[in-house]
């Protein structure tokens, strides 16, 4: 059996004096890759939050490699795009680079934005971009050196995209796994074809 990438035991949060969710166990091993599902206000994004470190205020038990959660083991892309359109796409790349210290950028960003689909885009401001090569910029972090990380957390990846976008952010997802990653992700669209796919629910069932 593979080992466990993320164990959740016990997990109860609330929100705004109403409970998300209680009892909540979750084990993810690696090479898995795991749907949430649930209605809205259900509590998915508020889950990759807890996991994350975003959102503390939970009870429970939440560990990542058998220890507790670090922001170095994961990586946590939300359903907005996260990029400041002021910034070229390029340099919102660099800034996630910075700030996991990495040196050296150049190469790996142009890299990155080609393989989502925006070679050329480097240097153009985001804010001139659609909100489908938006959503592509802040996707371009699964294909940096430091989304090689064992847990990846994905809230409504496919947001925006078009077919081939779909299929290119399912390849990365895929290539992750076969790299004994492991992958939680939200969606209201049909997941891909993964290896190792489940599904959990959040609330009540559709």
């Amino acid at each position: 059996m593979s080992h466990a990438v993320l164990d959740i035991v016990g997990l109860r949060c609330e929100r705004d004096d109403r409970e998300l969710f209680a009892d909540f166990d979750l084990r993810l091993a690696a090479a898995e890759a795991m749907q949430l599902r649930g209605p809205n206000g259900a509590g998915k994004t508020t889950l990759l939050r807890c996991i994350a470190g975003m959102h503390p205020e939970y009870e429970g038990s939440i560990r990542l490699l058998g220890a507790p959660v670090s922001g170095e083991r994961l990586l946590f892309v939300g359903h907005r795009p996260g990029i400041s359109g002021l910034l070229s796409a390029a340099d919102n790349l660099r800034w996630h680079l910075d700030l996991a210290g990495w040196r050296g950028a150049g190469t790996v960003v142009s890299a990155a934005l080609d393989r989502v689909g925006l070679c050329g885009y480097d240097e153009v401001p985001c804010q001139q971009l659609s909100a489908g090569q938006q959503r592509r910029v802040a996707l371009a972090r699964l294909a940096l050196p430091t989304a090689e990380v064992p847990l990846w957390l994905l809230d409504e990846p496919f947001t925006a995209l078009d077919d081939a976008g779909l299929e290119l952010i399912s390849g990365l997802m895929a290539e992750r796994l076969a790299g004994d990653g492991a992958i939680l992700f939200t969606t209201h669209q049909p997941a891909p074809e993964l290896p190792g796919l489940g599904t959990r629910w959040i609330g009540a069932a559709a």
